[in-house]
Protein backbone atom coordinates (compact mmCIF):
# COMPACT_ATOMS: atom_id res chain seq x y z
CA UNK A 1 0.00 0.00 0.00
CA UNK A 2 1.30 3.34 -1.06
CA UNK A 3 2.19 5.93 1.66
CA UNK A 4 0.43 9.40 1.74
CA UNK A 5 3.06 11.60 -0.36
CA UNK A 6 3.34 15.45 0.99
CA UNK A 7 2.05 18.37 -1.52
CA UNK A 8 5.76 18.67 -2.35
CA UNK A 9 6.73 14.92 -3.45
CA UNK A 10 3.36 15.21 -5.50
CA UNK A 11 4.92 18.53 -7.83
CA UNK A 12 8.26 16.56 -7.71
CA UNK A 13 6.81 13.02 -9.44
CA UNK A 14 5.13 15.30 -11.47
CA UNK A 15 8.01 17.33 -12.71
CA UNK A 16 9.71 14.05 -12.90
CA UNK A 17 6.98 12.86 -15.49
CA UNK A 18 6.94 15.58 -17.55
CA UNK A 19 10.52 15.43 -17.99
CA UNK A 20 10.65 11.86 -18.58
CA UNK A 21 7.94 12.53 -21.86
CA UNK A 22 10.43 15.55 -22.64
CA UNK A 23 13.90 13.32 -22.51
CA UNK A 24 13.56 9.56 -22.72
CA UNK A 25 13.82 9.61 -26.75
CA UNK A 26 12.50 7.54 -29.38
CA UNK A 27 10.01 4.58 -29.17
CA UNK A 28 11.20 1.55 -31.63
CA UNK A 29 7.76 -0.10 -32.39
CA UNK A 30 8.77 -3.37 -34.74
CA UNK A 31 5.00 -3.64 -35.82
CA UNK A 32 4.29 -0.03 -36.54
CA UNK A 33 4.86 1.09 -40.23
CA UNK A 34 6.36 3.53 -38.48
CA UNK A 35 9.28 2.24 -36.31
CA UNK A 36 10.01 5.44 -34.78
CA UNK A 37 7.56 7.48 -32.52
CA UNK A 38 8.83 10.06 -30.36
CA UNK A 39 8.65 9.40 -27.02
CA UNK A 40 7.15 13.18 -26.42
CA UNK A 41 3.87 11.43 -28.79
CA UNK A 42 3.78 8.69 -26.41
CA UNK A 43 4.86 10.12 -23.06
CA UNK A 44 4.23 8.34 -20.16
CA UNK A 45 0.95 10.75 -19.08
CA UNK A 46 -0.28 9.54 -22.45
CA UNK A 47 -0.96 6.40 -20.71
CA UNK A 48 -2.76 7.63 -17.90
CA UNK A 49 -5.53 5.25 -17.01
CA UNK A 50 -3.78 2.20 -17.93
CA UNK A 51 -1.00 1.04 -15.50
CA UNK A 52 2.43 0.74 -16.96
CA UNK A 53 5.68 -1.44 -16.40
CA UNK A 54 9.12 0.95 -17.46
CA UNK A 55 11.94 -1.67 -18.20
CA UNK A 56 14.94 -0.26 -18.46
CA UNK A 57 17.86 -2.66 -19.94
CA UNK A 58 20.71 -3.01 -22.80
CA UNK A 59 21.34 -5.99 -25.20
CA UNK A 60 24.66 -6.43 -23.64
CA UNK A 61 23.03 -7.01 -19.85
CA UNK A 62 22.62 -10.74 -19.75
CA UNK A 63 19.84 -10.59 -17.05
CA UNK A 64 17.78 -7.76 -19.06
CA UNK A 65 17.81 -10.82 -22.40
CA UNK A 66 17.04 -13.57 -19.15
CA UNK A 67 13.90 -11.25 -18.62
CA UNK A 68 12.53 -9.59 -21.60
CA UNK A 69 10.41 -13.05 -22.67
CA UNK A 70 8.60 -12.69 -19.05
CA UNK A 71 7.83 -9.19 -20.37
CA UNK A 72 6.63 -10.23 -23.75
CA UNK A 73 4.30 -12.43 -22.33
CA UNK A 74 3.20 -10.59 -20.02
CA UNK A 75 2.31 -7.99 -22.74
CA UNK A 76 0.74 -10.51 -25.06
CA UNK A 77 -1.43 -12.11 -21.93
CA UNK A 78 -2.58 -8.48 -20.53
CA UNK A 79 -2.74 -6.61 -23.51
CA UNK A 80 -5.29 -3.41 -22.62
CA UNK A 81 -5.12 -4.06 -19.06
CA UNK A 82 -1.11 -2.89 -18.78
CA UNK A 83 1.23 -1.21 -20.91
CA UNK A 84 5.21 -2.71 -21.09
CA UNK A 85 7.79 -0.37 -22.50
CA UNK A 86 11.12 -1.65 -22.42
CA UNK A 87 13.58 1.04 -22.54
CA UNK A 88 16.84 0.52 -23.71
CA UNK A 89 19.69 2.68 -22.40
CA UNK A 90 22.58 2.25 -24.25
CA UNK A 91 21.84 0.29 -27.62
CA UNK A 92 21.31 2.05 -31.27
CA UNK A 93 17.77 1.38 -33.05
CA UNK A 94 19.43 -0.42 -35.53
CA UNK A 95 21.29 -2.62 -32.93
CA UNK A 96 18.01 -3.29 -31.15
CA UNK A 97 16.35 -3.92 -34.51
CA UNK A 98 19.01 -6.57 -35.70
CA UNK A 99 18.69 -8.06 -31.39
CA UNK A 100 14.73 -8.68 -32.21
CA UNK A 101 14.82 -9.50 -36.06
CA UNK A 102 11.68 -10.37 -37.86
CA UNK A 103 10.19 -10.71 -34.30
CA UNK A 104 7.63 -8.01 -33.70
CA UNK A 105 7.23 -7.30 -29.58
CA UNK A 106 4.04 -6.56 -28.45
CA UNK A 107 5.67 -5.04 -25.58
CA UNK A 108 6.60 -1.02 -26.39
CA UNK A 109 10.31 -0.72 -27.24
CA UNK A 110 11.88 2.35 -26.53
CA UNK A 111 15.42 4.08 -26.66
CA UNK A 112 16.85 6.56 -23.44
CA UNK A 113 19.30 8.36 -26.50
CA UNK A 114 21.10 10.11 -24.32
CA UNK A 115 20.81 8.33 -21.31
CA UNK A 116 18.82 11.00 -19.02
CA UNK A 117 15.74 9.70 -18.18
CA UNK A 118 17.35 6.32 -17.07
CA UNK A 119 19.93 8.67 -15.09
CA UNK A 120 17.04 10.81 -13.30
CA UNK A 121 15.18 7.78 -12.40
CA UNK A 122 18.13 6.02 -10.85
CA UNK A 123 18.74 9.24 -9.05
CA UNK A 124 15.31 10.03 -7.84
CA UNK A 125 14.23 5.83 -7.12
CA UNK A 126 17.60 5.21 -5.38
CA UNK A 127 19.37 3.09 -8.25
CA UNK A 128 22.83 4.80 -7.20
CA UNK A 129 24.89 2.15 -9.61
CA UNK A 130 22.70 2.63 -12.45
CA UNK A 131 22.61 -0.80 -12.70
CA UNK A 132 20.25 -2.58 -15.03
CA UNK A 133 17.76 -4.54 -14.87
CA UNK A 134 16.07 -1.86 -13.17
CA UNK A 135 11.91 -1.52 -13.40
CA UNK A 136 9.40 1.31 -12.30
CA UNK A 137 5.88 0.29 -11.83
CA UNK A 138 3.36 2.57 -12.14
CA UNK A 139 -0.29 2.95 -11.22
CA UNK A 140 -2.84 4.08 -13.46
CA UNK A 141 -2.57 7.39 -12.42
CA UNK A 142 1.01 7.43 -13.48
CA UNK A 143 2.80 7.32 -9.79
CA UNK A 144 5.17 5.14 -9.30
CA UNK A 145 4.41 3.00 -7.05
CA UNK A 146 7.60 0.17 -6.82
CA UNK A 147 10.78 -0.12 -8.29
CA UNK A 148 12.78 -3.40 -8.59
CA UNK A 149 16.81 -3.69 -9.43
CA UNK A 150 17.52 -6.91 -11.03
CA UNK A 151 16.22 -9.63 -12.86
CA UNK A 152 13.27 -11.58 -12.60
CA UNK A 153 13.29 -14.95 -11.95
CA UNK A 154 10.77 -16.40 -14.21
CA UNK A 155 7.37 -15.10 -15.56
CA UNK A 156 5.04 -16.29 -12.07
CA UNK A 157 7.17 -13.94 -9.98
CA UNK A 158 6.69 -10.80 -12.26
CA UNK A 159 2.93 -12.19 -12.23
CA UNK A 160 2.94 -11.80 -8.55
CA UNK A 161 4.82 -8.35 -8.18
CA UNK A 162 1.95 -7.29 -10.84
CA UNK A 163 -0.23 -8.45 -8.90
CA UNK A 164 0.50 -6.93 -5.69
CA UNK A 165 1.83 -3.44 -6.83
CA UNK A 166 -1.07 -3.11 -9.29
CA UNK A 167 -4.01 -5.54 -8.67
CA UNK A 168 -3.51 -6.76 -11.90
CA UNK A 169 -3.51 -10.96 -12.25
CA UNK A 170 -3.21 -13.68 -15.25
CA UNK A 171 -5.76 -13.69 -17.41
CA UNK A 172 -7.89 -16.77 -17.25
CA UNK A 173 -7.76 -18.41 -20.88
CA UNK A 174 -10.62 -20.23 -22.12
Amino acid sequence: MASKMSKKTWIIVAILIIAVGAIVGTVVSCNSPNPFITWNETALSAFEGTPVVLNFWSIGCTWCRYQLPFFEDVAQQAEGEIKIISINIVDSAARIQQFFGDYEPVMIIALDQNGEAFVDYCVTYNNTNRAVPFMLFVDSESVIQHTKLGAFQNETELWNTLHDVLGITIPETS
